[in-house]
């Protein structure tokens, strides 16, 4: 069984940025595409962004773009870690952030939808204040 933990999270103010990390408990380098969703309060759980099985791949929702960094899944930085790079923080982002490991995916998707993915991190709490 494939496990996901999330770490990075905490309080931060508008304009900074944080790292998120995606450890997953096996090697997820050629094997799954990685993605990052997040949940507000109140709110669906939303795609942020996604990288390929080989980490060459990126895609972002419009909110995020410019502003976070997916990176990693590859054979140089952790053969099982995916970095979600956050700068620029807006109120707007406060959510849990959780990654997701889709099995299936071809090896250049991205995919979007949640009911891709197979398994799940149990998420991290990012706030950001105004």
């Amino acid at each position: 069984q494939m496990q996901l933990v999330e770490s990075g999270g905490g309080l931060v103010q508008a304009g900074d940025s944080l790292t998120l990390t995606c450890t997953a408990s096996r090697r997820t380098f050629s094997r799954y595409a990685i993605g990052w969703f997040r949940q507000a309060p109140g709110k669906e759980r939303e795609f942020v962004g996604a990288i390929n099985k080989n980490g060459g791949i990126t895609d972002y929702t419009e909110s995020v773009k410019g502003r976070f960094t997916i990176s990693g899944n590859n054979d140089r930085d952790g053969m099982n870690k995916v970095i979600l790079q956050m700068n620029n923080l807006k109120p707007e982002d406060t959510a849990v952030y959780y990654c997701a490991a889709d099995a299936n995916a071809r090896s250049a998707a991205v995919p979007r939808d949640r009911s891709s993915y197979d398994y799940w991190g149990q998420g991290t709490q990012v706030t950001v204040s105004s």
